[in-house]
């Protein structure tokens, strides 16, 4: 009996805000470190995470979210069933 497959998967990343240039850098420990050059004012640094995410995985950005973190450079996103984490 193969057990059920989980809703989503939960991502944990760690974010630069204000870097050079947008870019997935790689794994840290058990997050996947980002930068985005966007400033870590009024959910930009989030929502510029999310369209980064979203390019990389090729999903929409509309089914990533949020789930902790919303102020913290340590975020935990939620992505759909079946996105490909890389190791």
């Amino acid at each position: 009996m193969t057990p059920p497959s989980p809703e989503a998967v939960l991502l944990h990343v760690r974010v630069q805000p204000r870097a050079r240039a947008n870019a997935v850098k790689g794994w840290h420990g058990e997050a996947l470190r980002v930068s985005v050059t966007a400033a870590p004012e009024d959910g930009r640094a989030n929502r510029a995470v999310i369209a980064l995410l979203a390019e990389t995985f090729d999903i929409a950005p509309s089914s990533i979210s949020l789930v902790r973190g919303a102020a913290s450079r340590d975020k935990w996103f939620r992505l759909p069933r079946g996105v490909k984490i890389p190791a």
